[in-house]
């Protein structure tokens, strides 16, 4: 498929990429509103700005940063290619802000995000009319429904890399699906360039590439010439991309952060010395060295439980496994976050940092959020059931279990699961198509107007609650 053809948006897709992008412009709007005054006034320090003053759940404001005074802001081993991806945008936004003086960084991100959006519902749409074969009001209300989710509507409005994560994966699971059902093989050069993109966005989604690769070619992806070419070379050339570029932009400044950390804890021992050797009664040194180790362990081990409040105990230490989270109650957390927050915000704590005042679990004030919530997960088991024989189906629902074992097992990012949502909420949709398929008659007439229903009531629910987090209801 010629990239033009893959770009160009057909006459039956135009009804879900005008509704995809308008409800993206509207969402955008709510944000911008909030925050440009503040952010349109160019300033010296960029990353202190909207780091300290962008509030949108756990979403980091990282992408205004790198657009307004370009640099490489990201985690570069999650995000490696991310602030390069950025850089025409710092390019377009420099020569605005030498033209009119102002900082248009909220304009131009939230435009990025509209086409995101557009591109986001198109690929699906794709999916479900020519892979799946639903009809194009089916389809339709399908590719609605996912955008009515809470963090889906969420993740195409914030300066974060999840939208973009999602339109990626959506297109990966497109042409591979095209693959599968023509009965052809995925391509080391599309393999490559599919790695590239949502590996250079996300580096753990480009496990998912690989996965698709081997539904798509089954035992030909083990042939060492793809296995070389189309695997184990570009994921090795991206980790020494990483590599690179974290000595070439991080390691200084990691270097000078850990000199200051230094004289500072210097510091405040030599302050803790001083207090102890001038309270406690007796002066003999042996005692007061007792004394001054004791109460640094007590403080090292109280800033270690102030560390792991939100988070958890790690699995073990270390550099990545650091993040990960064994003590997080795992079916509270399904229940309020990861099948809950995702698709249904929480009217208390709305749209709070749990790094700062959110509780990790929060519960819903009403019943029928958690019918909802049991409607949804219910379909999904049916769609799964009905398309329990579809290959297509299979690969997404891999792309969901490696996300689950990551974020949900490990617990990498479990105190926030539902902000990755938009990494898998398409499986719902997907599975739903599925089950749509399969029933005919009155089934096929009631399965359709129940995910009418839900359709139509997360994006008022949901949609209200953006409202009033803006403080426009």
């Amino acid at each position: 498929m010629k990239l033009r053809e893959l770009l160009s948006i057909k006459k039956e897709e135009r009804p879900v990429a005008i509704a995809a992008a308008l409800l993206a412009l509207c969402l955008n709007a709510l944000v911008i509103s909030r925050y440009h005054q503040l952010f349109m006034e160019p300033v010296d320090n960029y990353w202190k700005l909207f780091i300290d003053n962008f509030r949108i759940s756990g979403f980091d404001p990282i992408t205004y940063s790198v657009v307004s005074n370009w640099h490489a802001g990201y985690n570069i081993y999650r995000h490696p290619l991310l602030a390069f991806l950025w850089y025409p945008a710092y390019l377009l936004n420099a020569g605005l802000m030498a033209l009119f003086g102002i900082n248009l960084v909220q304009f131009i991100v939230a435009a990025v995000m509209v086409v995101n959006a557009v591109y986001a519902a198109v690929f699906l749409f794709r999916i479900l009319r020519e892979l799946i074969g639903l009809g194009k009001a089916d389809s339709f209300l399908l590719c609605l429904l996912l955008f009515s989710f809470g963090y889906v509507m969420i993740a195409i409005c914030v300066p974060d890399h999840f939208a973009l994560s999602m339109t990626l994966l959506i297109l990966t699971i497109y042409l591979s699906g095209r693959k599968v059902k023509t009965g052809r093989e995925l391509p080391v050069w599309q393999t490559v360039a599919l790695f590239v993109l949502t590996a250079g966005v996300s580096l753990n989604n480009g496990v998912k590439t690989f996965i698709a690769a081997l539904f798509v070619n089954g035992k030909r992806f083990f042939r060492p010439r793809f296995l070389l070419l189309a695997v184990i070379l570009p994921a090795a050339l991206m980790w020494g991309f990483c590599r690179l570029e974290y000595r070439i932009y991080e390691l200084p400044k990691y270097k000078a952060r850990q000199e200051i950390k230094k004289k500072k804890e210097a510091k405040a021992r030599e302050k803790l010395m001083r207090t102890i050797t001038d309270t406690i009664a007796v002066k003999d040194s042996a005692q007061i060295k007792a004394a001054y180790t004791k109460e640094l362990n007590r403080r090292i081990k109280a800033r270690y439980k102030r560390n792991h409040l939100k988070h958890g105990e790690p699995l073990m230490q270390g550099e990545f496994m650091g993040w990960t989270d064994v003590t997080t109650d795992r079916w509270s957390s399904a229940v309020e976050n990861l099948f809950g927050e995702s698709i249904q915000l929480h009217r208390d704590h709305l749209l709070e940092d749990t790094l700062r005042t959110r509780p990790v679990i929060v519960r819903y004030r009403h019943l029928y959020n958690y019918v909802v919530e049991g409607t949804i997960v219910l379909l999904f088991l049916v769609g799964i059931w009905c398309g329990r024989r579809s290959r297509l189906l299979w690969m997404a629902l891999s792309f969901f279990a490696f996300d689950l074992f990551i974020h949900f097992i490990l617990g990498f990012g479990i105190n926030e699961i539902y902000i990755m949502s938009p990494h898998w909420a398409f499986i719902f949709p997907l599975s739903f198509a599925f089950a749509l398929r399969k029933t005919a008659g009155w089934k096929k007439h009631a399965f359709r107007t129940l995910l009418i229903l839900l359709t139509l009531y997360l994006l008022v629910y949901n949609g209200s609650l953006m409202g009033i987090w803006c403080k426009f209801l």
